[in-house]
């Protein structure tokens, strides 16, 4: 039976904590340093209290250490993963193959997204130097991964299901460096790709004015989890390591009741990760929290509208049209309701993204706080707050308890308790009961309050008729939580595989910097001192490599039925402080390079 893991992204402690609680079978998490997102670092002992939450319920924690690392840097990144296996790690995220040159403690290995996973070649390479588990490119599509899958099935696949896409293949973006000095295999990303372009031609010609063209919407893989998990993917990824808690409550709990509801119709083949049974205080609805309108990527292979030239903000719900404007309101056609201190947006006749908050709502007629000068009757509303759902979010009440059936049984000089396997004792005189006392045993037996179990059940023979005081039945409770507590936590702690030894590296890259090769370890690896990331000497080729192409995208394409251009190439991306970048289309690979102007 195939274990299936929904994995979901944690900022900090308390974000961690309510993706366990709303059904994440593993959480992934930044530490203090090295991981890809600088924002989101978090101490040892944050962690290690994470993981001691977690493994009550079966589940996994992974770290992020996957930027590349300095020379400098190696001594402590190699203390960090000794603490992180201390505290009770299941996995590191890596990216930097300086790693596997280190004398690590036995802790399992994940090829982070970042090593640009997306042919089997390479996983199968991957799985040689002792990655347990490969994180896929987010540009695969279901067939792709298939027959990934198919060639190397010994590894398990990784791959992204929901949130910000980058346009570049993760770990091949070098804009950002180039550009402000921020690296963004160094966690310091300065999202170029969000900015502003005019797309221009080779004769200065302006075919696009000052549009968010690298800018994709977010992935949403909700409706699809079924053909992901036949192509062989085995855990689901929400990105989000900068989202808040509103965030992860929802989306982990969407993709949670979504994984349970596949699973329902194949009991016999697939089982969650981790245990427990969840119950949510809200209706999770993934169109309620940020997005920046959803796409399925290149799921079944390349699409138009996968883009959000217009803006690179969240839109959020579609809620409805104007109606008619007043001097002080306007209302909304449409069947959405709305609250006081709701946020709207609107494109206004710029096409910019304008928001505003709702002050007062009366049905749907709605006061803003300020009018915004460009309402008008028709113009389309999103809202990007909606103050009645945080409230539901941030109330408590979601639990997730895993189900325990006891059995209660006489012993020879005392009472033995079961459940999962697990038997306790304890030795008590045998009272015989003047009155019936089951009703009490079930009840002292089931108050496993404060702890991740509820009690489904507790069976006694039909002759059993003793008396037990309450205190003594609060002891084998107590004695048995505490080694159903146990068991989960070594069943997690034992599935650490040693690393195994690397192999000779393969060529994957034609170009050096390509390797992002940034100290003596990874250079030893490779066995090549002429490789040097882009961070250190820069380099002549891609800055960026996309599978997004502007050419589909505008439906100027002829290989996929789009209208001839009139253009003359080479075309130039340019940043409104003049910059150019020049765009190459290379179509045997059906791709898209950015290069330096």
């Amino acid at each position: 039976m195939t274990s299936l893991e929904l994995l979901a992204p944690a900022k900090n402690l308390e974000c961690g904590i309510a993706a366990i609680d709303q059904g994440a079978d593993a959480v992934y998490i930044g530490a203090s340093r090295f991981g890809a997102r600088v924002a989101a670092g978090n101490s040892v002992d944050d962690i290690r209290q994470l993981c001691d939450y977690a493994h009550q319920y079966g589940a996994s924690v992974y770290v992020t250490v996957n930027t590349i690392l300095y020379d400098d840097e190696l001594e402590e990144t190699c203390h960090l993963i000794e603490q992180l296996y201390v505290a009770g790690v299941d996995a590191i995220l890596v990216q930097d193959m300086a790693i596997l040159q280190m004398n690590l403690p036995p802790i399992a290995l994940h090829a982070s997204t970042q090593t640009d996973n997306r042919t089997s070649a390479k996983v199968s390479w991957l799985q040689q130097l002792g990655f347990r588990r490969v994180v896929l490119a987010r540009e695969l599509s279901v067939d792709e991964i298939a027959a990934i899958h198919r060639e190397v099935p010994g590894v398990e696949l990784e791959v992204f299901v929901h949130g910000a896409l980058c346009v570049s293949y993760s770990g091949l973006c070098y804009a950002s460096q180039n550009c402000f000095g921020r690296s963004a295999n160094r966690g310091a990303c300065a999202q170029f790709c969000r900015m502003k372009f005019d797309l221009v031609d080779a004769d200065g010609r302006e075919i696009e004015h000052q549009r968010h063209l690298l800018s994709l919407k977010d992935m949403n893989q909700s409706d699809h989890l079924g053909e992901l998990i036949e192509a062989g993917a085995t855990s689901f990824k929400i990105e989000g390591r900068l989202k808040d808690i509103g965030y992860v409550k929802n989306v982990v709990a969407a993709y949670s009741q979504r994984l349970d509801d596949y699973i329902a119709r194949h009991p016999e083949r697939y089982r969650r990760a981790s245990q427990g049974r969840c119950t949510y205080a809200f209706q999770p609805r993934l169109e309620k929290t940020f997005n920046r309108g959803f796409t399925t990527y290149f799921l079944h292979g390349r699409q138009p509208d996968i883009f959000s030239p217009d803006t690179p903000k969240a839109l959020g719900e579609y809620v409805g049209k104007v109606k008619e404007v007043r001097r002080d309101s306007f209302n909304v056609a449409g069947t959405a309701t709305f609250a006081n201190g709701d946020g709207l947006c609107f494109f206004n006749a710029d096409h910019e993204l304008e928001g505003f908050r709702i002050n007062r709502a009366v049905g749907n007629r709605l006061y803003p706080l300020q009018m915004p000068a460009d309402l008008h009757a028709g113009v389309a509303l999103y809202r990007n707050h909606d103050m009645e759902f945080e409230r539901l979010l941030a109330r408590p009440g979601s639990v997730r308890k895993i189900p325990v059936s006891m059995v209660l049984e006489a012993t020879a000089d005392g009472f033995a308790l079961s459940a999962d396997d697990i038997t306790v004792t304890l030795a008590i005189e045998h009272r015989e009961a003047e009155k019936p006392q089951r009703e009490n045993i079930v009840r002292q037996l089931s108050r496993l309050g404060g702890t991740p179990y509820e009690c489904s059940g507790v069976a006694m023979t039909d002759d059993f008729n003793y008396f037990i005081p309450s205190s003594q039945l609060a002891e084998l409770r107590r004695l048995l939580v505490a080694r159903l507590q146990q068991k989960t936590t070594m069943a997690t702690a034992a599935d650490r595989p040693q690393q195994s030894g690397a192999t000779a590296p393969v060529d994957f890259y034609p170009l050096p910097y390509l390797y992002n090769v940034s100290n003596r370890l990874s250079q030893q690896f490779y066995g090549a001192d002429s490789l040097s990331a882009f961070e250190l000497k820069g380099g002549s080729g891609p800055l960026m490599q996309c599978r997004h192409c502007l050419r589909y995208a505008l439906g100027y394409c002829v290989k996929h039925g789009g209208r001839r251009p009139q253009w003359r190439e080479p075309l130039f991306l340019r940043l409104a402080d003049g910059r150019r970048f020049r765009l190459e289309f290379d179509c045997s690979q059906c791709q898209m390079n950015v290069l330096k102007g």
